[in-house]
């Protein structure tokens, strides 16, 4: 629950905003324009949600500045991205409580670790021999860490976590609840006796400000690493497969599959249950949509969906036409019952 409260004029000044309306207004909670009470802060993020904030009973509410006369309650923040505003007002409102420092009884620390300062280790966590902890690290109950790994200062381990041996995570990396990093990735050679395993001996890199979503896996590499670049963020249910390079600042959404040896550039979008097959390569800011199948490389700046993905607008053309066709379809079968008949 929110433990501060903020006046109005008191969120115009944290987030950069001009004020409207009166400024004395409580704020202790942020909601939805539908949802909103009177102590509440909602936004509204362009004019398709006017009629929403009209109807609204938020006690101020964040705007872009075309909407500063707009309908809707009388006080009322002028931002440049009211988005980004409001989660700046969340954090202010309830932040985050770091866990207190220390190690759990039940923890289990393997020789030659070191465990910088301010750092937490949960109950029943194990940690290996010869690993590597930063500052202020949290590191929930049930964690496993093996052997070598490396996690930067402010690093975030939920319950569950399971880091492989010698995985690096930078700063600021916060793997969710039932996240594994560094598996081994499946990789074989088949022969007429059966599969065999290929060894996988490269490491597994997370950048600074990586964030990866429960259930996820990132395998490791088979010779090369696998690596995630600074500031992507990963939803749940992700699997990137082994010897994967992704960029900087990429968004990869809820159950996504990437095949081994691709590579994403920087500001790559995968939408949800999209995926990639392997030894393709995806150029900066390449958008793909959702449930589409990436078969082959995409040139940068290209937003490509379906099945398999193809550039955007072709995709749309096609699926227009098949429909269009439909009337078609019951055209000829019109004809032929007629063949048959005479």
């Amino acid at each position: 629950m929110p433990t501060r409260a903020l006046t109005a004029q008191a969120v115009a000044d944290l987030v950069g905003g001009r004020l409207f309306g009166p400024g004395d207004i409580s704020i202790r909670r942020v909601r939805s324009l539908e949802r909103a009470d009177p102590d509440a802060l909602s936004v509204c993020a362009g004019r398709k949600y006017v009629a929403a904030m009209e109807r609204s009973r938020a006690g101020a509410v964040l705007i872009p500045d075309e909407l500063a006369d707009g309908p809707g309650p009388a006080t009322r923040i002028v931002v440049a991205d009211p988005a980004r505003a409001i989660a700046t007002v969340a954090r202010a409102l309830d932040p985050a409580t770091a866990a207190a420092a220390g190690i759990a009884p039940t923890a289990r620390i393997g020789e030659r670790t070191r465990i910088g300062e301010g750092s937490s280790v949960a109950a029943y966590a194990v940690v290996g021999a010869g690993v590597t902890i930063g500052a202020r690290v949290q590191i929930g109950s049930h964690v496993v860490i093996e052997d070598g790994a490396t996690i930067g200062d402010d690093t975030r381990l939920d319950a569950h976590v399971v880091l492989y041996h010698g995985v690096t995570l930078g700063a600021r990396v916060w793997c969710k609840a039932s996240v594994v990093i560094g598996g081994t990735g499946f990789g074989y050679t088949s022969d007429a006796s059966g599969h065999t395993r290929i060894p996988h001996v490269g490491g597994c890199i997370l950048e600074d400000d990586v964030e990866v979503g429960s259930h996820s896996c990132i395998d490791r590499g088979s010779l090369d690493d696998t690596h995630i670049g600074r500031g992507t963020k990963i939803d749940n249910q992700v699997h990137i497969a082994h010897n994967v390079h992704v960029g900087r600042d990429c968004l990869i959404m809820a159950c996504v599959g990437i095949a081994g040896s691709t590579t994403l550039g920087d500001r790559v979008i995968l939408a949800g249950q999209s995926g990639c097959i392997d030894h393709i390569t995806l150029g900066d800011d390449v958008k793909v949509g959702a449930k589409s199948a990436v078969m082959s490389s995409v040139p940068a700046g290209t937003t490509v969906s379906g099945y398999p993905a193809r550039p955007h607008r072709e995709f749309l053309r096609g699926v227009s036409t098949m429909y269009r066709l439909g009337p078609y379809g019951d055209l000829l079968e019109q004809l032929a019952r007629e063949r048959d008949d005479a």
